[in-house]
C-alpha cells in the first residue's frame, strides 16, 4: 500500500544521507505508529458516486504550451539530494532534459483520505488540479471502475515495455491501459527490538500476528493500518485463510479477532504511514506496517526490523494514473516514461527501498549500490514471493459491505 514512506526529515537524525548507507541492508523492516485512531476523511464505499464511462474524460491538453505537470504522491516516496533536501535528483534530471517543470506534492498519507479530497471534483466532472496521482491497487481499481481516470497514451511512454512481466496484467487493469506501478511493497510486522525488550519480551517471539495481538506486555504499544486489505489480509493469514479466497464469514471472523484486540487495549489505534515516528521513538513496540518505511529507519537504528509473519505477508503496488480533465496529460505520460528508464528506476529504488517494477533496473543497480542487487525487498527472489499474498478482488457491493465493517472497527 501503498507507498508509503514517511518524511523522515520530520524526525531529527533519521534521514538517510547517502546511497552508500544502503550497503548495509539488514533484515526486512516495517514500522508501526503511536497514535490512536488516525481518521479517515471520507467513506470508503462508492454508493451515490457519479461515474463516467471507462476511459475517462479528457480536457484540452495544455502540455505543448504550458511546460508543467502536477504530481501528487505519497510522503517521502522519492529520492532526495544528500546536501539539499528540497532537491529530488530524478525529477531534476527529467526537468533538465524535457524543459518541463514538475510541481511535486507529497499530499497522500492514506488511500481513502486522499480519495475523499479529490472525490468532490471528480464527481462534479471538474479538474482536480493534478496530472498524476498514485493509488494502491484496490483504489486504483475503484478509480477505473468509476471512469475517473484516463486511458494512457503508450506512444508517450515507450519505456512502459520495461514493466516487469508479473505486473503487466492485473485484475483491476488487465492491459495496463490506465495505470503503471510506481513501486510495490510488502506488509508485515514492524518491531522495535529494544522497545520490546524493555517490556520484558523476547523480540524473536514476535513472529506471528497472534503474537502481536495477544502478548500481554505489548498492550497499548501496538497499532494496525487503516488500509483494510493489509490489516485484514494479515489477520486472515493468521487464521489459516487465504486472503485471495475467503468468504463473508471469514471476513467477519477476522474483524471479530481484531475487535477483540481493540477492546482489550492491545491495539492502540489505526494509522496511515504516520506510524513511523512512534516506532522510531519506541512509543510503539510492534505493529502492522509497510516495508520501505522501516527499511529506512533501520539505516539509523538497527533495532527496528521487519518480521515476515510465519503465515506470510501481503503484497501490493502503488500505481500512477492520470485523473479526468487533467490539464497536462502528455507531460504526465512523459514523467511516467522517465521513471520507466531502468537507470532512473534504479536510482529511485536505491532511495525508497521498495520493490522496483522496472525490468533492467537490477542490472543498473550494480553501478549505484551493488549491495542492493541481492536485496529481496527491492528485487524479490522466489522464496520471498512464495510468502507473499494479494487480497481478493471485490465487487462494488462486497467492497462497500466490508468497508462498513472495517470502518466500524477502526472508529470511523
Amino acid at each position: 500500500m501503498s507507498h508509503r514512506n514517511f518524511d523522515l526529515s520530520a524526525i531529527p537524525g533519521t534521514r538517510p544521507t547517502g546511497l552508500s548507507r544502503r550497503g548495509v541492508l539488514q533484515a526486512l523492516g516495517l514500522g508501526g505508529a503511536a497514535f490512536a485512531g488516525s481518521s479517515l476523511l471520507a467513506a470508503c464505499g462508492t454508493e451515490g458516486t457519479s461515474s463516467q464511462e471507462p476511459g475517462g474524460v479528457a480536457a484540452e491538453d495544455k502540455s505543448d504550451t504550458d511546460k508543467s505537470v502536477n504530481f501528487s504522491n505519497w510522503i517521502g516516496y522519492i529520492d532526495v539530494d544528500d546536501e539539499d533536501e528540497t532537491l529530488r535528483p530524478t525529477l531534476k534530471e527529467f526537468e533538465d532534459k524535457s524543459g518541463i517543470t514538475v510541481n511535486y506534492t507529497e499530499d497522500i498519507n492514506d488511500n481513502d483520505e486522499f480519495f475523499g479530497q479529490i472525490r468532490p471534483q471528480l464527481e462534479a466532472n471538474q479538474d482536480t488540479g493534478r496530472d498524476i496521482i498514485v493509488f494502491t491497487d484496490w483504489m486504483a481499481g475503484r478509480m477505473i471502475r468509476l471512469g475517473w481516470v484516463q486511458e494512457l497514451d503508450k506512444a508517450n511512454i515507450p519505456n512502459a515495455v520495461n514493466l516487469e512481466a508479473n505486473l503487466q496484467s492485473v485484475g483491476f487493469d488487465p492491459d495496463r491501459k490506465f495505470s503503471l506501478p510506481w513501486q510495490s511493497g510488502f506488509t508485515g510486522i514492524g518491531v522495535n527490538k529494544k522497545a520490546v525488550q524493555d517490556l520484558g519480551v523476547d523480540p524473536d517471539s514476535i513472529k506471528t500476528i497472534d503474537a502481536l495481538l495477544t502478548t500481554p506486555a505489548l498492550k497499548g504499544k501496538v497499532t494496525a493500518l487503516t488500509e483494510m486489505r493489509d490489516t485484514v489480509g494479515l489477520t486472515l493469514l493468521s487464521m489459516g485463510i487465504d486472503p485471495n479466497n475467503f468468504t463473508d464469514d471469514d471476513f467477519s471472523a477476522a474483524i471479530d479477532k481484531l475487535q477483540g484486540a481493540v477492546d482489550s487495549g492491545q491495539i492502540r489505534g489505526f494509522t496511515g504511514n504516520d506510524y513511523v515516528q512512534g516506532l522510531e521513538t519506541g512509543d510503539l513496540a510492534a505493529c502492522i506496517a509497510w516495508s520501505g518505511d522501516v527499511i529506512q529507519l533501520n539505516f539509523e537504528n538497527e533495532d527496528i526490523v521487519l518480521v515476515t509473519p510465519e503465515q506470510g505477508q501481503m503484497l501490493w503496488s502503488d500505481n500512477m494514473m492520470v485523473p479526468n480533465l487533467a490539464q497536462h496529460k502528455k507531460n504526465a505520460e512523459l514523467v511516467m516514461n522517465h521513471y520507466y528508464d531502468p537507470k532512473v528506476a534504479a536510482q529511485l529504488a536505491a532511495w525508497v527501498n521498495y520493490i522496483c517494477p522496472v525490468k533492467g533496473a537490477r542490472e543498473e543497480m550494480e553501478a549505484i549500490d551493488p549491495s542492493l542487487v541481492s536485496n529481496s525487498l527491492i528485487f524479490p527472489d522466489q522464496a520471498t514471493l512464495d510468502l507473499s499474498n494479494v487480497f481478493m478482488a471485490l465487487d462494488e457491493e462486497t467492497e462497500r459491505k466490508y468497508n462498513e465493517q472495517f470502518q466500524a472497527l477502526i472508529g470511523n
